[in-house]
């Protein structure tokens, strides 16, 4: 009972990371921009190293201020593609943001534990107040996104949408990820956004069952993962995540085994990694 009430609060903070990333993770995955989680977050990641450096750990304020530099950096992505690939426009942006922050912590005197934090974060000691923090900055955005989905669906599925709406998708998406990153740090941020919806892509096309089905995943990978931290006094987001991750590649393994076996001559059946069938 003891060990249920200590784990009550990062299994909470776990299901409201997933609650808002697997639904980002749907829009990123169909826009192909994979690792645009990973490089926005670590951008945010200098505002967080400044924070360290002038010793106002936990601040929003430049956390926030890099967030809104860096959604409109890739609120952009779509007229930079006919220059250069976007993929490696993102790559760019993040091996800048790792080295920047590598540069500043390093005139702090704790650089590498700061440093490993906003890697890992430390969701097992999270508290009741940061989780209410946490649950009204998504709402905030979750009500956004509920007024707006015709309009980010129309976005990420077919393309159409001006700047403006461009611009609001990763701006709300960036404000998660100050909190995020905070709370459980890139590494378990970025697993959450991948993994529940890439699993769920093996099985279902459709949004919401997308969504649902990594909802699911991403709970029982999680729980997995929190529990394995304590018994073994591990960290808890490197855990999380290889959960995620195994859970992946047995569930792709079982697929694609099945598929093999079932009907390995039927060419008319669309692959799974296709993103043009939504049916």
């Amino acid at each position: 009972m003891e060990t249920l009430t200590f784990l009550l609060y990062p299994m909470l903070a776990c299901l409201l990371l997933l609650l808002i990333h697997a639904y980002f993770g749907i829009h990123i995955l169909e826009r192909g921009i994979i690792f645009v989680d990973l490089a926005l977050a670590q951008f945010i990641g200098i505002g967080i190293a400044v924070s360290f450096l002038l010793g106002e750990d936990g601040s929003y304020t430049l956390p926030l201020v890099f967030a809104v530099i860096g959604a409109a950096a890739l609120s952009l992505s779509r007229k930079v593609a006919g220059f250069v690939n976007v993929e490696a426009f993102i790559g760019v942006i993040y091996i800048f943001s790792v080295a920047a922050a590598i540069l500043i912590l390093d005139r702090s005197p704790h650089g590498m534990e700061e440093f490993k934090a906003i890697l890992n974060g430390n969701i097992l000691w999270v508290t009741p107040r940061e989780l209410l923090v946490t649950f009204v900055i998504y709402l905030a955005v979750g009500i956004l996104h509920l007024f707006l989905w015709k309009r980010f669906l129309a976005l990420s599925y077919e393309g159409k949408g001006g700047l403006l709406v461009e611009f609001l998708f990763f701006l709300s998406f960036a404000v998660v990820l100050v909190k995020s990153v905070q709370l459980a740090g890139i590494l378990q941020v970025f697993s959450f956004l991948v993994l529940p919806a890439l699993i769920s892509r093996l099985y279902f096309r459709k949004p919401l069952r997308i969504l649902l089905f990594g909802w699911l995943i991403g709970i029982v990978a999680s729980l997995g993962g929190i529990l394995l931290s304590y018994r073994l006094d591990l960290p808890t987001a490197p855990l999380i995540v290889i959960s995620l991750a195994v859970t992946f590649f047995v569930l792709l393994a079982f697929k694609s085994g099945n598929k093999f076996i079932g009907k390995p001559g039927n060419s008319s059946q669309t692959p799974v990694a296709s993103s043009g069938n939504h049916s």
